[in-house]
């Protein structure tokens, strides 16, 4: 078994939205480690916040199990040329799409792009997110609720709209919930608000595309370390981030990949509207 790094970790920070490459420790996204077995042959997978953390951990997985990967990001360059660099390492295309995802125009451009590209979607993955910290409801601007409901779910009804004339009975869409869903951290109010409307969304989208053989399924993360974390957390929180749960740490990327190669997968063919906790231990009922 792999020994995962534990808190306390070094009390660092960077600017909104961090850079992978400058974390300390660096998050594993199974660069070295990920083992693939063609679970996703010839399929074709669109992930947004790809640049880094799960996102990029699930686009190595991807690839290496078979898919080609257009990568959606904001504007962290350096980690999404890192992502795709270990993509056609694994001999498959990868497809850089930049860009704001709080802006509706952005949204339906990264499908048309990949459409373009690729032909089709077999496998939409909406994982990108923003997230700030705030001691009270009066530190939270107004501009901070409107983003992060348009970053992290209004995007993902969009992308969903765009994407759905292109993707065919058998597809794939895997929203990234959290354990915020039900266990709310009241530090993350805005966050946490849009990851139970994730919850929900996920699971009436299931019954709604159903009728079209196209899964919707939901994960659902605990601590994870991602440039998030050391981008929108205190020095203090980063320093114990993921040491209160069973496990005693928070997970690695690479920890979450797989179930969402099990989402994406001929396997998981009659697996829809679930939602899937990949925690360290913290219950999800």
């Amino acid at each position: 078994m792999n020994s995962y790094p534990k808190p306390p970790f070094n009390a660092q920070q960077q600017p909104v939205p961090g850079e992978q490459r400058k974390m300390d420790p660096m998050p594993d996204c199974g660069e070295q480690s990920y083992q693939g077995s063609g679970r996703l042959a010839n399929k074709i997978a669109l992930v947004t916040g790809a640049d880094s953390g799960i996102g990029r951990a699930v686009a190595i997985a991807f690839a290496r199990e078979g898919a080609d990967v257009a990568v959606s990001y904001l504007d962290e360059h350096e980690d999404a040329k890192e992502t795709a660099r270990w993509v056609e390492a694994a001999g498959r295309q990868c497809l850089l799409l930049p860009g704001d995802l709080g802006d509706a125009a952005q949204c339906t451009a990264i499908v048309n792009d990949t459409v373009e590209k690729f032909g089709r979607i077999d496998v939409l993955v909406n994982n990108a997110a923003f997230q700030m910290t705030y001691q009270s409801l009066e530190d939270i601007p107004d501009e901070d609720w409107v983003k992060t409901f348009n970053v992290n779910i209004t995007a993902m009804f969009r992308i969903c709209k765009a994407a759905l004339p292109h993707m065919a009975e058998g597809s794939s869409i895997i929203n990234t919930s959290s354990v915020n869903s039900d266990m709310p951290n009241p530090s993350l109010l805005p966050y946490a608000a849009t990851k139970g409307a994730i919850a929900n969304f996920t699971a009436g989208l299931a019954q709604m595309l159903g009728e079209r053989g196209i899964r919707v399924n939901s994960v659902a993360p605990g601590p994870i370390w991602t440039p998030l974390i050391v981008s929108t957390m205190t020095p203090d929180m980063v320093k114990n981030f993921g040491g209160n749960t069973p496990l005693g740490r928070p997970g690695q990327p690479v920890e979450v990949a797989p179930i969402y190669v099990l989402l994406a997968s001929d396997e998981g063919s009659y697996i829809s509207g679930e939602r899937y906790g990949v925690t360290g231990g913290k219950p999800i009922l």
